[in-house]
C-alpha cells in the first residue's frame, strides 16, 4: 500500500510540515529507514537517531520537531501515530469466504456464508460462526461455542464447549479457552477428587488473546474478559477470573482462580496473582510481581528483588532466615541497656 504525506497525516491526525505530496510505502525504524519510509520517535534515546535518519517522513511530537531533519507528522502521542500508519500501510490480508474440504462442521452448526473455514478445522454442534470470520487451520471450536463478526482465530487455537466470543476477538495460534478449571478437593487419604467446571468463559469484543494462553473456565459461574482486553502469550488465567475493559496483560503471568481485576490495568510480564484477589482500576503491576494481597488503591506497585551474583544471593538469603533470631538478640540487647540506666 502507498499513501501521500498528506493522506497518512489525515488519516492519523496529524500536523503536516513537509512535503504533502511525498509518497510512503513502509514503515522502519528511525536508523534504517529510507526514501519513501516513514518512521517515528517516541523515546527520547533516539533523538541521535532523529538528527541522522534517511526516512521520507518522521511522526514526533512538537518539541522534537525542530531536530527532525526530514518531512514530519506532528503529534501529541507518537506511537499511537505510528500504531494508526501501520493499520494503514498494513492492512489485514483479505481472504476469500468458504469452507474447505478437509473441515468437519456438525450438520446444526451455523456459519455464516461470509466467513473463512480453514483446513482440518473442527466445528461441533450447535456452534455459530459469525460473518468475516476466518477460523484457522487445525482450529477446534466445540459444541456451542459462539463466534462473533469479524473475529480471527489463528492457526490451531481451540475453544472448548459454550466459550462465548464477541466481535472483532483476535486469538493466535495454539492458545485454548475453556480447559477445565483446577478445580480439585482433597480427601482424608490426602488423593484429589476432581471437581466438574461447569461454568464458560466469555470474551468481549474488541479482546487479543496471544499464542498458548490459556483460559479455564469457571468452576460455577463463567470466567469473564471484558472488552478491548489486551493479553500477551503464555498467560495462565484460572476459574472465574474476571478482568474488566481496556487491561493489558504481558507474557508469562500466572492469575489464580477468582481474581477480579479493575479497568485499564497493566500488568507487566511474569506477574503472578494469588487466588480470590481485588485489584482495582488504573493499577500497574511492574514486571515479576508477586501479589498476595487485594490492591484497594491505583497506582504503581512492585515486589521483585533485583538480580545478583549467586554468592551474594545465598548470603543474603541466610541473613534472611537468621532476622527473627538477629531482631530478639537486638531486642535483649536494648532491654538490657535499658536496666543498666
Amino acid at each position: 500500500m502507498t499513501y501521500t504525506l498528506a493522506t497518512i497525516a489525515g488519516q492519523i491526525d496529524a500536523e503536516l510540515r513537509g512535503e504533502p505530496d511525498c509518497e510512503i510505502s513502509a514503515l522502519a525504524t528511525l536508523e534504517t529507514a529510507d526514501a519513501g519510509q516513514i518512521s517515528f520517535l517516541a523515546n527520547r534515546r533516539y533523538l541521535g537517531q532523529l538528527r541522522q535518519t534517511r526516512a521520507a517522513a518522521v511522526i514526533l511530537a512538537a518539541e522534537h520537531a525542530t531536530e527532525c531533519p526530514v518531512n514530519a507528522l506532528i503529534m501529541e502521542n507518537p506511537y499511537l501515530g505510528y500504531a494508526l500508519t501501520a493499520q494503514l500501510l498494513y492492512p489485514q490480508p483479505a481472504f476469500e469466504a468458504g469452507i474447505h474440504a478437509s473441515a468437519s462442521v456438525a450438520t446444526d452448526a451455523s456459519v455464516h456464508s461470509d466467513a473463512l473455514i480453514a483446513a482440518h478445522v473442527s466445528i461441533g454442534s450447535g456452534a455459530s460462526i459469525g460473518a468475516d470470520c476466518y477460523i484457522g487451520p487445525g482450529c477446534i471450536i466445540g459444541a456451542g461455542v459462539k463466534v462473533g463478526t469479524g473475529s480471527r482465530l489463528l492457526a490451531n487455537v481451540t475453544l472448548m464447549s459454550d466459550v462465548n466470543v464477541g466481535a472483532r476477538v483476535i486469538i493466535h495460534p495454539g492458545a485454548v479457552i475453556g480447559a477445565d478449571g483446577f478445580g480439585l478437593a482433597e480427601r482424608s487419604d490426602g488423593s484429589w477428587l476432581k471437581i466438574p467446571q461447569v461454568g464458560s468463559v466469555i470474551i468481549g469484543d474488541d479482546v487479543e488473546i496471544g499464542a498458548n494462553t490459556t483460559i479455564d473456565r469457571g468452576a460455577l459461574d463463567d470466567t469473564v474478559i471484558c472488552r478491548g482486553v489486551k493479553i500477551d502469550n503464555q498467560v495462565q488465567i484460572g476459574h472465574n477470573v474476571f478482568i474488566d475493559e481496556y487491561t493489558a496483560v504481558a507474557g508469562c503471568t500466572g492469575i489464580a482462580g477468582s481474581v477480579h481485576i479493575g479497568k485499564r490495568c497493566r500488568i507487566g510480564g511474569g506477574c503472578g496473582i494469588s487466588g480470590h484477589l481485588e485489584i482495582v482500576d488504573d493499577v500497574m503491576l511492574t514486571a515479576m510481581s508477586g501479589v498476595n494481597n487485594s490492591i484497594k488503591t491505583a497506582g504503581v506497585y512492585s515486589s521483585p528483588l533485583s538480580v545478583t551474583d549467586n554468592r551474594t544471593w545465598r548470603r543474603n538469603v541466610a541473613r534472611f532466615h537468621r532476622l527473627d533470631e538477629t531482631l530478639r538478640s537486638l531486642r535483649d540487647d536494648i532491654r538490657a541497656l535499658d536496666e543498666k540506666k
